[in-house]
């Protein structure tokens, strides 16, 4: 799927259930991906988010189960509810020190994830607005610019 710079918004449920979509770019003139956009995408392995997108809404990769891994642009402020949920095949997430925001659910379910790399310090991480029902985020070693955040036994 080739997306054109004009496209500002991945709208709501835009490939929602395109369980063949293995790849796919998005342009740097698109600001948000929005709610659903990729909600059960479980083909997809791989997807290039730019420094554009300044939101990652509700639902955005829920059910995404082929992902391994994500890095998320600094432009990011908040990562919505559910966003990624259900990710079973998410083994690292690379969080910017951008984020303030972390959603209900956002990682729920995404029982592979061991490693979340945080461009921030371990001060700033703790800082984080970190929703309900995040357990597998919190589970996983928060690797820090001054040291890891190892989950508590």
């Amino acid at each position: 799927i080739a997306i054109p710079d004009s496209v500002t918004s991945i709208g709501e449920g835009t490939f929602n259930s395109c369980i063949g979509l293995t790849s796919i770019t998005i342009p740097d003139s698109v600001t948000s991906i929005g709610r659903l956009a990729f909600y059960g995408c479980t083909g997809l392995t791989s997807i290039t988010i730019p420094d554009s997108v300044t939101s990652i809404e509700r639902l955005a990769f829920d059910g995404c189960t082929g992902l391994t891994s994500i890095t998320i642009p600094d432009s990011v402020t908040s990562i919505g509810d559910n966003a990624f949920a259900g990710c079973t095949g998410l083994t690292s997430i690379t969080i910017p020190d951008s984020v303030t925001s972390i959603g209900d659910n956002a990682f729920d379910g995404c029982t592979g994830l061991t490693d979340v790399h945080y461009t921030g310090t371990k001060a700033q991480w703790e800082a984080v607005d970190i929703g309900s029902y995040n357990k597998p985020l919190l589970a996983a070693t928060i690797h820090c610019t001054d040291g890891d955040i190892t989950p508590e036994q």
